[in-house]
């Protein structure tokens, strides 16, 4: 799809330590952590999913992609923090994007007058030796200053056991007392914007 030369091979290690899994080819057998695609890398896949990218903004879109999802996993890790008794090193075992398979949340907030988000991930996470789901909603938010891009990220333990229904709890009630460990508002990540 690109010509060799004209976009970086350079791929940046992320802070996202790799759990058990099965690993994709474009990961390394022996890397501890989750490798982010480079510039070709990222414009190929783009291109083979029907998206006509150019290659001069390859480098932010990178740029932009590594950082929300070093945020996501972050975001995780404050939930995986009321378990750390159990486990203190949760890691990452597999992803998978399901951009137009909207979570219940995510059609309850549109019925409310929220936009649909733009995407959608479901990561799994290994919580030393069990496996947890976790739904990631990305929401385009209204851009408010000289910030190139805006987003939302609802970032929760996905409703398919009771232990994460009752984390959902235990975090809702934390948060409205002002004992969780809420996130305080990332540059560049804002509320989602309604229609």
């Amino acid at each position: 799809y690109v010509h060799l030369s004209a976009l970086s091979s350079h791929r940046q290690v992320s802070s996202i330590p790799i759990g058990k899994t099965e690993l994709p080819n474009h990961q390394e057998e022996s890397a501890s952590r989750w490798t982010y695609p480079s510039p070709r890398m990222f414009y190929n896949a783009m291109r083979r999913k029907g998206w006509q990218p150019k290659e001069e903004d390859m480098d932010v879109v990178v740029a932009i992609h590594n950082t929300v999802n070093e945020r996501v996993w972050h975001h995780i890790l404050n939930w995986e923090e009321l378990h750390k008794c159990e486990c203190g090193s949760p890691k990452l075992s597999r992803f998978q994007g399901r951009p137009k398979d909207y979570s219940p949340r995510a059609r309850l907030l549109n019925v409310l007058g929220y936009k649909l988000p733009f995407d959608r991930h479901d990561w799994v996470v290994d919580r030393c030796g069990k496996e947890v789901r976790y739904v990631i909603d990305f929401y385009n938010a209204a851009p408010s200053g000289p910030e190139p891009v805006a987003m939302h990220l609802d970032v929760r333990p996905a409703l398919d056991s009771f232990e994460a229904c009752y984390d959902r709890l235990r975090m809702f009630a934390l948060e409205s007392l002002g004992l969780g460990r809420s996130f305080p508002q990332e540059e560049g990540v804002k509320e989602p914007s309604k229609h």
